[in-house]
């Protein structure tokens, strides 16, 4: 076990010694530590984003979803997608769009997505109930009143949910094409649902690209400083920053990962994570050798500020489900034990566990009562 995990790490940091035998002991027997000769079916792992439905708002029944996950994906948190794609019969005629890049109509927000989510997750029993944590997303992150829609689900549905998100500030294509106001990192209203998010003890995951389709070169990433600007203002909360601010055409720049080590450096930001996820995302970071030996060393020594994720959309089968997995086996190989078993599982565990136990207590004050 190394040594360096209980000194001071960087920023001064220390991973108490009772965390890190916690997690590498909660894996059920027969489930293998990461390594380039152990399967991947046999490496046990929480998901911290899967999408029950799509931008059309299909959904993956929940008793599917479990037997995708088999015993072994412990937990996934559960997001629905909060914008829809517009069936515009003038752009696309009898041919109905399914995804938002076979349409250039507009997407809008789709509330009752919540109401979808809270009412599969009812469905199940108390011990398939435990295996997930509901997300709220069917907010416009561009409304001042977005906070009384998170409110409003809460007390309708106490007991379901443990979070809000994944929900999109800067996101490629899908920004401009969302009806409405564009979301911004500068508008107040994203403030606001930060600060109720913190009051209430949700887990925030947010989509922010770090830059744009076609950057500026030689220059910092567009909205790298402005993300980081945000959180500094609303450090009460656990953010989970999507897929590290990569997207599909988002690439990350010649040194991101020391970028990225500067934030976690930073104590103002220490309720800042990094949600690793979606694996066109995971291929861009282990691309070429010296991609992947950066990432390797930051997650080794920044253990407890990752979480793994499928970002899986409503997944055919169980081998479209472990696609992501797939793409991250060469980094998985690379971590320690204590790292991955952080990565995988036991940072899931401490992020929505404290979630689950503060909203059940804020819902109990304010006298949710359901219907």
């Amino acid at each position: 076990m190394s040594a360096r995990l209980f000194g001071a790490g960087p920023g001064g940091r220390r991973i108490p010694a009772a965390l890190v035998a916690g997690v590498l002991a909660f894996p059920a027997s027969g489930f293998a530590q990461p390594s380039e000769e152990a399967p991947l079916d046999e490496v046990f792992h929480h998901d911290a984003h899967f999408h029950t439905t799509n931008y059309i708002q299909s959904e993956i029944p929940l008793p599917r979803l479990l037997e995708l996950m088999g015993e072994q994906v412990g937990r996934a948190a559960l997001m629905g997608i909060p914008l829809q794609q517009k069936w515009d019969y003038f752009i696309s005629g009898d041919r109905a769009p399914d995804y938002y890049l076979r349409s250039d109509a507009a997407l809008y927000y789709y509330s009752f997505v919540d109401a979808m989510t809270a009412e599969a997750y009812r469905a199940l029993s108390p011990a398939d109930r435990e295996r997930f944590d509901p997300m709220i997303v069917g907010f416009n992150p561009t409304d001042m009143y977005a906070t009384e829609h998170i409110r409003r689900v809460l007390t309708i549905y106490p007991g379901v949910f443990s979070g809000i998100g994944e929900f999109s500030i800067h996101k490629e294509v899908v920004t401009a094409k969302t009806a409405g106001h564009s979301a911004s990192l500068r508008n107040e209203a994203v403030g606001r649902i930060l600060d109720f998010a913190a009051e209430v003890g949700l887990v925030v995951s947010i989509h922010n690209d770090v830059d744009v389709i076609l950057p500026h070169s030689g220059e910092r990433p567009t909205y790298f400083d402005d993300f980081a600007a945000l959180l500094r203002r609303y450090p009460g909360g656990s953010v989970l920053w999507a897929h590290a601010g990569i997207g599909r055409f988002v690439e990350p720049t010649p040194g991101y990962a020391d970028e990225i080590e500067s934030l976690l450096t930073d104590e103002s930001l220490s309720h800042l994570y990094f949600d690793l996820s979606w694996d066109l995302v995971i291929d861009q970071l282990t691309a070429d050798e010296a991609s992947l030996a950066a990432w390797a060393r930051l997650l080794n020594t920044w253990p407890t500020r990752f979480v793994f994720g499928s970002d899986a959309v409503i997944p055919a089968d169980a081998e479209g489900y472990r696609s992501t997995l797939r793409a991250f086996a060469p980094l998985l190989a690379r971590l320690t034990p204590e790292a991955s078993a952080l990565v995988l599982h036991g940072n899931y565990e401490r992020l929505f566990d404290e979630a689950r136990r503060r909203v059940r207590a804020w819902e109990a004050a304010e006298g949710a009562g359901g219907r």
